[in-house]
């Protein structure tokens, strides 16, 4: 069902119109799965890109076409969804929180730039920005703090979800049995990168926990081809005689997307980022995680402003003024320290 609902977000008009021609036929026999896929697809879509992320993530791109390229219809096209879902009002706690906390300026802004629209005056925009920018520099400080995430707050119809038709992602296979739904974790981890995923859980009929990174911002249709490529191989390494006894196959896991930008990843144990190695390597022995940006910054404060040929002479800077080699050495101290436990 998911690959369905996806492609019934589609761009092209022709795959949309397709997709919902089988989803509609599906409906006729089997009404109650389909219902669920698409309240399941549409909560999992809205925890995986909270309000707060969807407007410090506009007013970025808002920001870089109104001040970098002077585009004031892209900068208002960017903006005006965003506010339009304002004005349908919130469906959860947290979007509640977040119209209580930053409503009353969005709103307020929103109307500086239809008094543009109207008049013309680049004073409004200026009044609009000196809004919006208040608004981006309080969400910019309150995104760290999120760490975790509870259903009851941010999906309580996910939260109701028990006993579903719907099988567990990535585990459909038809020579076995169906694993469905049993519920979904009350809480989800954020995992803290610039992407901010969440560590996504769910029970399954089978009595077995499935954990899944729910990534919004990303189009995983690609990673999905790349899975499938990766199977392909792993079945040509198996057919053939010098390979199938080396173990030389690919480690797969389950890709989901749910729409063009969010989707889900099987969660793959005993693994770690290589975010995660070179900080613990560099947290062991107090060097600064961002050293080379503070190498950059110091060779050259207006970084920001630089031609691109002068950002590859800071960039060399601080490239030549560096070892380059933390990840290696956070490896192997990864590989001895796993050697000593044995």
């Amino acid at each position: 069902m998911y690959p369905l609902l996806v492609a019934c977000k589609s761009i092209s008009i022709l795959r949309q119109r397709a997709a919902q021609e089988v989803v509609d036929k599906i409906r006729k026999h089997s009404g109650g799965l389909v219902d669920q896929a698409q309240l399941v697809s549409k909560e999992l879509i809205r925890v995986a890109i909270l309000w707060h992320e969807m407007w410090h993530e506009a007013l970025e791109e808002a920001s870089r076409m109104y001040f970098g390229e002077h585009n004031i219809d892209g900068m208002l096209a960017v903006l005006e969804p965003l506010h339009a879902m304002l004005e349908r009002g919130a469906e959860t706690i947290k979007e509640n929180t977040f119209i209580q906390a930053y409503g009353h300026e969005l709103l307020e802004a929103h109307e500086c730039c239809l008094k543009y629209r109207a008049t013309g005056e680049d004073a409004e925009l200026t009044k609009a920005w000196d809004l919006y920018y208040h608004v981006f520099r309080r969400i910019d400080k309150q995104l760290p703090s999120l760490t975790t995430l509870d259903l009851h707050s941010v999906s309580p119809e996910l939260l109701k979800c028990r006993k579903l038709e719907l099988a567990v992602p990535g585990t459909y296979s038809a020579d076995s049995p169906l694993v469905t739904i049993e519920y979904f974790v009350p809480q989800l981890i954020v995992i803290t990168s610039k992407q901010r995923p969440r560590k996504l859980t769910i029970h399954g009929s089978d009595g077995e926990d499935y954990a899944f990174l729910l990534k919004g911002h990303e189009d995983l249709r690609q990673d999905e081809r790349v899975m499938q490529l990766f199977g392909l191989v792993n079945t040509l390494l198996e057919n053939s005689r010098k390979t199938s006894e080396k173990d030389l196959s690919i480690q797969r896991y389950a890709v989901i997307p749910l729409s063009p930008n969010s989707g889900l990843i099987g969660w793959v144990p005993n693994c770690d980022t290589l975010h995660a190695l070179i900080r613990e390597y560099r947290d062991a022995r107090k060097i600064f995680l961002n050293q080379e940006h503070r190498l950059m910054l110091a060779f050259a404060p207006d970084y920001d402003h630089l031609p691109l040929i002068a950002k590859v002479e800071v960039f060399q800077h601080a490239l030549q003024n560096t070892e380059g080699n933390d990840l290696a050495k956070g490896s192997l101290a990864e590989k001895s320290n796993i050697r000593s436990m044995a």
